[in-house]
């Protein structure tokens, strides 16, 4: 894995760092495949049971695509007679699978923001269940500034975070969202002094990852249908999810603490 995008496991916690302050953690190429690849491991590993998201520098969480590649991979697309090339295929080859693998696995991820959070930036922080982030950090959209349509989710997930009338406001006029602001369009969670933001992204993570894994899952399974299908529907999916979160090892472990009055310690399972 590249070093643009740092990956640690421990305690059953993956932290993935992206990890190129000096160009505000744009994402080129390399940055893109080493994304891809650390999300997909996180959500392939038994032994995650939950995953921070964070970037390095206190500046930006992530600027979005690195333009100055962009323009570059652009001119060689002219040059080879145009069609997609390699400057949109990066929506279907990178951008898309590091969203779904954030939003489909069963698991909650955490974005700790540090700072600005702009284009396919705010998209994955959106695509993340939990957003802690610092009273410096900023969102936006970034899209039709450079003439560009939503990728990286935002499409889906914004809508459902501050409604579709606001989110066709913030895409058609993109504009930078505060902190505080971002707390009351409900795309922050929690809003954290900048100096204390790793720290209490890791605490928020570190606690999920030592929580009841499975109905961690389940809840975000639920949620997820329940944005897309009827009532009845959604309760037929309650049922099902109920059964599998019922029979898990920590849902046993937690009606006996809760009998002896102990606070229960969960296996994952």
């Amino acid at each position: 894995m590249a070093d643009t995008v740092l990956y640690e496991v421990s305690d059953g916690l993956a932290t993935i760092t992206l990890n190129r302050p000096e160009a505000m953690n744009a994402l080129n190429i390399e940055t893109k495949v080493a994304l891809r690849e650390a999300v997909q491991s996180a959500a392939a590993d038994d032994a995650v049971r939950a995953v921070l998201l964070t970037a390095s520098g206190d500046r930006a969480f992530c600027v979005g695509q690195d333009l100055k590649e962009h323009i570059g991979l652009l001119a060689a697309d002219r040059e080879a007679g145009g069609g997609e090339g390699q400057t949109m295929s990066t929506v279907r080859e990178h951008y898309n699978p590091i969203v779904r693998a954030l939003t489909g696995m069963a698991k909650p991820v955490v974005a700790g923001v540090n700072g600005v959070a702009a284009g396919a930036g705010f998209g994955f922080a959106l695509a993340a269940d939990y957003r802690v982030v610092a009273d410096t950090a900023a969102f936006n959209t970034s899209f039709a500034g450079v003439a560009l349509t939503a990728d990286s989710g935002i499409s889906w997930t914004l809508p459902r975070v501050v409604g579709p009338g606001r989110a066709a406001d913030l895409l058609l006029f993109p504009r930078s969202i505060k902190a505080q602001e971002a707390y009351e369009l409900g795309i922050a969670n929690r809003v954290v002094p900048s100096e204390s933001l790793r720290g209490e992204a890791e605490t928020v993570a570190r606690a999920l990852a030592e929580g009841p894994t499975v109905a961690y899952g389940a809840i975000k399974e639920a949620v997820a249908y329940g944005l897309s299908h009827s009532l009845a529907e959604t309760l037929e999916k309650e049922d099902e999810l109920q059964t599998r979160a019922g029979s898990s090892e920590d849902h046993a472990i937690a009606v006996q603490a809760f009998v002896n009055k102990e606070k229960p310690k969960y296996l994952g399972r």
